[in-house]
C-alpha cells in the first residue's frame, strides 16, 4: 500500500490536512519532502521509456545481423 498524505508539523506532530484511513497502532513508515523540493510527478510508461531512450553507436549491419552480435551466430 502506497498513499500521499500532506501534513503539517506543529512543532511536536505531524498533522495530517485531510482525514487518514490507516489501522491504529501499526507502524508506518515516513518519507519527509521539505517544501522546497520539487514536486513529485507522476509518470506514466511513455515517459519512462522515453528517459531511458537514447542511441547506440554500433555497427552499420546491426539490425540485419543482431543475432550474430548479441549471441554470436553465424552471420547470415
Amino acid at each position: 500500500m502506497t498513499i500521499t498524505i500532506d501534513a503539517i508539523f506543529d512543532g511536536e506532530v505531524l498533522r495530517p490536512q485531510e482525514p487518514v484511513t490507516l489501522e491504529p497502532h501499526q507502524r508506518y513508515s515516513i518519507i519527509i519532502i521539505g517544501p522546497d523540493a520539487a514536486p513529485v510527478t507522476e509518470a506514466n510508461a511513455w515517459d519512462t521509456l522515453q528517459s531511458c531512450a537514447g542511441t547506440y553507436d554500433g555497427p552499420e549491419d546491426w539490425s540485419e545481423q543482431h543475432d550474430h552480435y548479441i549471441y554470436g551466430s553465424p552471420r547470415a
